[in-house]
């Protein structure tokens, strides 16, 4: 079984927090971590931007990404959220297995 960690940027805490429950109660992601206080600078309808973010990191099965990324986009404030995902190439076996346990088939 593969899994993938998906990066998300979110307006605020508040946000991070109700859609990591929301793919958590879903059992779209096993597990999901709230990094407050991110500064980003990006380039957004033609111009550099800066600006405070919370960091939503999401851990779930490869063969549920297309899913989580469609919750999230429902859920999201913004207009065009960074939501992307990493494959998680090895990993403590012990959690790989939690992993698949708690994530729906």
């Amino acid at each position: 079984m593969n899994f993938n960690f998906l990066y998300i940027t979110c307006t605020d805490k508040a946000e991070a927090k109700n859609i990591g429950r929301a793919l958590v109660e879903a059992r779209l992601a096993a597990c999901v971590n709230i990094l407050d206080n991110m500064q980003s600078i990006y380039w957004w309808q033609g111009k550099i931007e800066e600006g405070e973010e919370t960091v939503l990191l999401a851990k779930t099965r490869d063969s549920l990404v297309d899913q989580v990324i469609k919750k999230v986009a429902e859920l999201h404030s913004y207009d065009n959220p960074c939501i992307v995902s990493l494959p998680i190439e090895k990993g403590s076996a012990e959690y790989l297995k939690w992993l698949e346990k708690e994530t729906k088939e």
